[in-house]
């Protein structure tokens, strides 16, 4: 469990690093602002997934949390990759991509609350 959570964590921190370098890029004139939600999303998810492995650490069920912060991650980094993709290259990742990564986070943030859910039922019986 050790390693997957470890595993994690490098991915969120190269989330969060791609995102603060799109945040950057954003800055920089009016043809990349379309880069900042991307950005946003990155750190945000990055954030949030180091908070759920955190969370999973002391967790009695960490598995929940652990594909759940993956999940996150990979929904940020589908969907922004996507969308920087078309701002930078005018390139598709492929059809509905940018889609599939809003849905993938939203996915993430369902089974966070599933596994939330379920390490509370856990503690009660």
């Amino acid at each position: 469990m050790m390693q997957a959570a470890a595993a994690l964590v490098v991915y969120a921190g190269l989330v969060g690093a791609t995102g603060v370098a799109l945040a950057a890029a954003g800055a920089h004139g009016t043809a990349l602002s379309d880069l900042t939600p991307p950005a946003q999303l990155l750190m945000i998810h990055a954030a949030a997934a180091l908070a759920v492995i955190a969370v999973a650490m002391r967790a009695a069920h960490a598995s929940g949390f652990l594909v759940a912060a993956l999940i996150l991650l990979i929904g940020a980094s589908l969907f922004s990759g996507a969308v920087t993709a078309r701002v930078l290259w005018g390139v598709r990742l492929f059809p509905m991509a940018a889609p599939t990564g809003g849905t993938t986070m939203i996915l993430g943030w369902l089974v966070l609350a599933a596994a939330g859910l379920w390490e509370v039922l856990a503690h009660r019986g």
